[in-house]
């Protein structure tokens, strides 16, 4: 059965306020595009044409209005609505319906991901029918996130959240291939002490019966949460800067959704023309162009 994806675009965004009193912290800007383009983009790179976007009542209009039914890059999206944040293990309680029995793949709306090889790197978590992977991506600051507790053989002991004493610098990216067990197994999570559902916890259910692969993502990746001010203004520059500097877009829709042949030169087209006016429409435009 096909892979299905997950954004979990909900929460109260709180870290942002009062940037995000007035509008989800998913919909800010990143440069160029709105924030969630970026884990979509991540989704489709590894072929995922069904997602769910798990959004708070408030905002699902304002995602309806920005990404349709995602039939303009080939997509079938569907809305869920995401009643109160009770942890991120919760989106697999909501999202059961919608996954159906399928194995998925969940991102964080706030996650933004790069790097050369990210696509093949996303087939081989994919390829796994059982069990689950994640990514550990090294920080300097590990306290802040789930921090991956590796043995003298690099086999993961344990996924420790928000440690006082990190055991690695290895953290736990937002992106999460799990089989179809999941909504099951997240069913069997308890709230934590701070109330939530921890993907921590789901994980280690994974880890303990010994089917829980980490990547590590190497010095050529690039992973950006955007949960502060401060990282929220890095991610932007970060993307300007490269897209300056190489004249590529980075999470970019539908440039994937050609390039994938999901969509038509005719459909690309059609797209360059909405976005005329600007630098997003005229380098769909340039691909259009293109010499096959």
């Amino acid at each position: 059965m096909n892979r299905k994806g997950i954004i979990l675009a909900g929460g109260t965004g709180s870290r942002l306020w009062p940037i995000t009193l007035g509008v989800s912290k998913q919909l800010l800007p990143i440069h160029d595009k709105p924030m969630i383009y970026y884990p979509l983009s991540v989704l489709m790179l590894g072929g995922i044409r069904e997602v769910a976007i798990i959004t708070t009542p408030e905002d699902q209009a304002q995602f309806q209005r920005l990404l349709g039914d995602g039939a303009q890059w080939g997509l079938q999206l569907t809305y869920i609505i995401q009643p109160s944040p009770d942890g991120l293990a919760q989106a697999y309680l909501l999202a059961r319906d919608f996954l159906n029995g399928a194995p998925s793949v969940l991102v964080l709306g706030d996650n933004i991901f790069f790097g050369h090889g990210l696509p093949e790197m996303l087939a081989q978590a994919d390829a796994k029918a059982q069990g689950g992977t994640v990514f550990g991506y090294r920080v300097a600051d590990p306290e802040r996130y789930g921090v991956v507790d590796f043995d003298a053989n690099g086999q993961v002991r344990a996924i420790i959240e928000k440690p006082a004493k990190p055991p690695s610098n290895y953290a736990v990216t937002g992106l999460y291939y799990l089989d179809a067990r999941a909504p099951d197994l997240a069913a069997q999570v308890k709230p934590s002490p701070r109330g939530e559902l921890e993907i921590a916890d789901l994980l280690e259910i994974y880890r303990a019966e010994g089917s829980l692969n980490v990547e590590r993502m190497g010095r050529g990746y690039a992973w950006l949460d955007t949960g502060t001010h401060g990282s929220l203004l890095d991610a932007g520059n970060f993307v300007r800067t490269l897209e300056n500097r190489q004249g590529l877009q980075v999470g970019c829709p539908d440039e994937i959704a050609y390039r994938q042949g999901w969509i038509s030169r005719d459909n690309l087209a059609v797209r360059a023309k909405i976005y005329a006016k600007n630098d997003y429409g005229r380098y769909l435009a340039a691909i259009v162009a293109e010499r096959v």
